[in-house]
C-alpha cells in the first residue's frame, strides 16, 4: 500500500535536527508522497526549500499561503510575494489559508480579507485550495460560495466538525482531509460516524505532524511528536469506520491526493 500525506508541518521546530530522519521514516512506512503545509510567506518559502534540497524523487511538494492565525501580517505587498511562490513547480496548492474563530490569534476582518484575495489568487492561478477552518464554518461558506465555480478544487484540512458543516462542504464539492483526530476517543468519537458520509474520491489522509499523533498508536513515542511514518494508524481507524479495508482506502485517499495536488506517479 502507499499513502499520501496531505499536511506535514516539516518547517516545524521540532523537525529541525532530524528531518531526513523523519523522511526516511516514512517512505518505510509506505507513505510515498508528502504534501508540507506552508502557513505564512517565510514559512511557504522554507517548504518549498525543504522539498529542493530534500528530494530528489518526487516524493515531496508543498503548499503556498497566509494561515489565519497570521492574517494580520497580511498587507498590499503579500499577494505579490505569494504570486511568486505559487508559480514555483513544488508548490501545488494555495494554503493553508481560512478562517480561525476560535482562537482569533488575528483580527476578523483581517482574516477574511487575507483569505478572500488568496482565494482570488487561486482564481487567477487556477490552483487548489488547502483551507483551515475552526468555529468559522458559516462565514468561511458565505465567503466561498463566491469564489467556488471559479476555483478548480479545494480541501478542508483537518476536519473536525460536525455533521451540518461536513454536509455544506460536500454539497459545494469541497474534499475533505482526516487526521489522526479521528483516533482521539475523548473528542474525535463523531468522526468515526460521519467519515462513512465523505464519498470515495473526496476524502483524503493527513498527519498534520507534528501534531494530533494518534491516541491509539501502540507503541507511543517517546517524544511524543506525530510525523508522517503514524499516518497508516489513521488509515487503519478510518478504514474500520468506514466498513472498507485499509487496501481499499489506501487506493482511494491516494488515487484522489495525486489528482488533487496533481502529483506524478511513482
Amino acid at each position: 500500500m502507499q499513502l499520501i500525506d496531505i499536511g506535514v508541518n516539516l518547517t516545524h521546530p521540532s523537525f529541525a535536527q532530524e528531518r531526513e530522519a523523519v523522511l526516511a521514516r516514512a517512505i518505510a512506512a509506505g507513505i510515498g508522497q508528502m504534501v508540507l503545509t506552508g502557513t505564512s510567506l517565510d514559512d511557504s518559502e522554507q517548504a518549498l526549500e525543504l522539498c529542493r534540497q530534500l528530494d530528489e524523487e518526487q516524493r515531496l511538494y508543498c503548499t503556498a499561503g497566509v494561515h489565519p492565525h497570521e492574517a494580520s501580517h497580511w498587507d498590499s505587498g503579500s499577494a505579490k510575494v505569494l504570486r511568486g511562490l505559487l508559480q514555483e513547480d513544488r508548490v501545488r496548492a494555495v494554503g493553508e489559508c481560512g478562517l480561525d474563530f476560535n482562537r482569533d490569534f488575528s483580527p476578523r476582518p483581517q482574516q477574511e480579507k487575507a483569505f478572500e484575495e488568496q482565494l482570488a489568487l487561486a482564481v487567477e492561478l487556477q490552483r487548489p485550495v488547502f483551507i483551515h477552518e475552526r468555529d468559522a464554518a458559516d462565514r468561511l461558506l458565505a465567503i466561498l460560495k463566491d469564489f467556488r465555480d471559479k476555483l478548480p478544487a479545494a480541501v478542508v484540512h483537518c476536519f473536525t466538525g460536525e455533521r451540518r458543516a461536513l454536509y455544506s462542504y460536500l454539497d459545494l464539492d469541497l474534499h475533505i482531509g482526516i487526521t489522526g483526530w479521528i483516533c482521539d476517543e475523548r473528542r474525535g468519537t463523531h468522526l468515526q460516524e460521519l467519515v462513512k458520509e465523505i464519498p470515495a474520491g473526496r476524502l483524503m489522509l493527513e498527519s498534520d505532524a507534528p501534531y494530533l499523533l494518534p491516541r491509539t498508536l501502540r507503541p507511543k513515542p517517546k517524544h511524543g511528536h506525530n510525523e508522517p511514518a503514524y499516518l497508516p494508524e489513521v488509515l487503519t481507524c478510518v478504514a474500520l469506520h468506514r466498513g472498507e479495508s485499509p487496501e481499499r482506502v489506501a487506493a482511494h485517499t491516494t488515487d484522489c491526493a495525486r489528482r488533487f495536488f496533481n502529483l506524478p506517479a511513482l
